[in-house]
């Protein structure tokens, strides 16, 4: 069995597995890289490094998707 650690993403509290890249969370998740912002602990995430990030317990993920207006 894996084990779990708790992460909040956009301030809310979501159990997921140990070990977790940040790419495949995303990508379990449906995020539309080209459309969004990540901030991990406060810090804006390269794009390029998702794949070498794992997410770890009580990370703090920030997603914020872009809306154009007029």
């Amino acid at each position: 069995m894996k084990k779990k650690i708790k992460i909040k993403i956009n301030g809310k509290l979501k159990i997921i597995d140990d070990k977790t890249k940040l790419s495949v969370f995303l990508e379990d998740h449906k995020v539309p890289l080209s459309k969004v912002a990540i901030e991990l602990n406060r810090k804006i995430v390269d794009k390029k490094k998702l794949m070498q990030i794992f997410l770890k317990t009580n990370d703090k993920l920030e997603i914020v998707h872009f809306i154009g207006g007029g």
